[in-house]
């Protein structure tokens, strides 16, 4: 029904609009600069204030001719499920053929304050589920399940659309989970080699549990990647990246457990005034001189991202593969910022592992 798209670096993706904004149409510029580049993917997450997920990826396709436009993430719980449902079919038709569906668990403690269920894995299988007979055109009636009761959920028979689903998150035991009925994973920022191979197993592992063979699933790392920046955009793009993680309740220990890091040192970093004289999320609200202090309160092998000059940031991201990624979601930076990384990259290209690799992300 639609083409297949191939950029010259399919394995290559890149989050638009990292952390937060109030400029949003700063990804129309970030998107032609990445198809420019050859990066086949772009990435985009979700707040509350300036993120709307489905505006801005309508934007994006219109704007685009070939990278692939994911969500990253969403949640089940935000939309109605036929909304959901035509959410994707609209932006994948708008893109012919272009889009993904992201889903993350989100917080819990968030959930609770909405008045909404967590996603429970039972939801998650459930949803995945609908969604893909709904794209499909089919009704299914007096559903009574694991996301509520409906007594009708529908799309119009001539609906039919193949949108991937990924699952953006990086615990084992949801990793696991995701191996078992998502089509890809987008893993965390701020993970090591060794904690990106182990989240890499957890998925394989789920496979074999669902009998589906050995790499049905595709795994990104999200990779920070800060090349040549000053000081100031060195503070922003990965202390108050990495330090915002780490002030979320269970998030950051469990960032911090799959890294084998020392909780003790979390506790330590939370209670600093450094950090809570900030007054919200650092990578929102904190200065400049604000961030600097909150730099002294962060281990430094607790950074693992791509930082240097552009040959060291590229075997950074080779090193990626080498640990058992499929592809990389550049963060932090925008893709003007790491074409320097680029013209790196293709020098030392693993390009044996991406034959026939199209854009579409699974």
């Amino acid at each position: 029904m639609f083409p297949e798209y191939c950029s010259q670096f399919p394995e290559l993706g890149f989050y638009g609009l990292p952390g937060h904004t109030r400029t949003p149409r700063d990804i129309l510029a970030q998107v032609q600069d990445a198809e420019a580049l050859g990066i086949g993917n772009v990435m985009i997450s979700e707040r509350v204030d300036y993120k709307e997920i489905g505006a801005i990826c309508g934007a994006v396709a219109a704007v685009t001719q070939e990278i692939f436009i994911g969500t990253s993430a969403t949640n089940l719980n935000k939309r109605h499920p036929t909304v959901t449902a035509s959410l994707g079919s609209t932006l994948n038709r708008l893109s012919e053929g272009r889009f993904a569906l992201g889903l993350a668990k989100g917080n819990r403690n968030r959930w609770q304050s909405m008045g909404l269920d967590h996603p429970t894995f039972a939801r998650e299988r459930e949803f995945i589920k609908l969604m893909r007979r709904l794209w499909k055109g089919e009704t299914i009636s007096d559903y009574d399940g694991a996301l509520g009761r409906y007594p009708t959920l529908s799309m119009p028979a001539y609906v039919d659309e193949d949108i991937p689903i990924l699952y953006v998150g990086f615990g084992p035991k949801t990793l696991e989970h995701a191996g078992t009925v998502y089509d890809g994973t987008h893993l965390h920022t701020f993970m090591s080699d060794q904690a990106l191979s182990n989240a890499v197993a957890s998925v394989r592992q789920g496979e074999a549990q669902a009998g589906r063979p050995p790499g049905t699933v595709k795994n990104w790392s999200v990779l920070a990647t800060a090349c040549d920046v000053s000081e100031e955009k060195y503070l922003k793009y990965i202390i108050a990246r990495l330090a915002t993680y780490l002030q979320f309740p269970n998030y950051g220990e469990m960032l911090v457990a799959i890294n084998g890091w020392d909780q003790e040192v979390l506790q330590r970093f939370r209670s600093h005034p450094a950090v809570t004289s900030v007054g919200g999320l650092i990578d929102s609200v904190a200065t400049t001189a604000q961030m600097a202090e909150v730099a002294k309160l962060i281990p430094e092998e607790w950074k693992p991202a791509a930082v240097g000059n552009a040959k060291q940031c590229a075997q950074r991201w080779v090193d990626q593969f080498t640990a058992g990624a499929d592809g990389i979601i550049i963060h932090a930076s925008t893709p003007e910022e790491v074409a320097p990384v680029i013209a790196e990259y293709k020098k030392i290209r693993p390009t044996e592992l991406f034959a026939d690799r199209t854009n579409r992300p699974v």
